[in-house]
């Protein structure tokens, strides 16, 4: 299912999201430029390989550096391709304008950043061996759509469902849409888990960031800024970080 619009009304320019999308096309575009070897290079020192920092004696034995701090940050801005690059923006920009309404741009940047900071987690927990780099905006975008989830569950999503050859259009509640797409992370993260078969997908990234961004929605938003949100609260219903 590829979602095409939502119905939910923006109020305020999300900047924050623009930047986001900028700054990833920005720093694809200069990956893509690259010799195809030293774009690898980058990817395994910019992007996050879980068994680097699980067995730092193996990492040093490999040539990584022994600080590497940075690839918590950088690998939530890198992609391994175009489309892998476009699904993910496209995803920020259906769901992200209506978060970023209720929390602002600073509050909104710390919330994404946070949410692919927790996807990592997860996806480190369950491939902590794994000398494949992890890079790309999924697991921050899942916070997102978990957040969504929690203060649009009955908005409605303009979803593109491909039935063969032929394209289905149907309009969706955010709670259907988001929960079966959060339902197959996880059933596809076991399946890979239980059987050994590695696909190439961090499923386990995406369950964590959508899970942190359930959670942390509420601990960022400012109550005065929900304009559209179900939950309707006080000031004193909420915890501000």
């Amino acid at each position: 299912m590829i979602p095409l619009k939502d119905d939910t009304p923006r109020v305020h320019t999300p900047f924050a999201v623009i930047l986001v999308i900028l700054a990833n096309v920005a720093l694809h575009y200069f990956l893509t430029s690259l010799h195809p070897r030293a774009q690898e290079h980058l990817y395994y020192l910019l992007g996050v390989v879980p068994a680097r920092f699980a067995f730092p004696d193996w990492a040093a034995v490999a040539g990584f550096p022994a600080t590497g701090a940075l690839p918590f940050l950088t690998y939530m801005f890198m992609h391994a391709g175009w489309w892998h690059l476009i699904m993910n923006m496209w995803m920020l920009w259906i769901f992200a304008d209506n978060i970023e309404d209720v929390m602002g741009p600073g509050r909104f940047l710390l919330f994404y950043l946070l949410c692919g900071l927790s996807a990592l987690a997860l996806h480190m927990f369950f491939n902590r061996t794994s000398t494949t780099p992890i890079i790309g905006a999924s697991g921050a975008v899942a916070g997102v759509m978990g957040g969504y989830v929690m203060l649009y569950p009955r908005g409605k999503v303009l979803t593109f469902i491909p039935i063969i050859i032929i394209p289905y259009i149907v309009r969706l509640p955010a709670w259907l849409f988001l929960g079966f797409w959060f339902l197959s992370q996880i059933i596809s993260g076991l399946f890979e888990h239980l059987s050994g078969f590695a696909q190439g997908i961090a499923w386990w990234a995406h369950v964590g960031g959508f899970v942190a961004g359930m959670f942390l929605v509420r601990l960022f938003m400012k109550p005065e800024r929900c304009y559209y949100c179900e939950y309707k609260g006080t000031k004193q219903d909420f915890r501000f970080s």
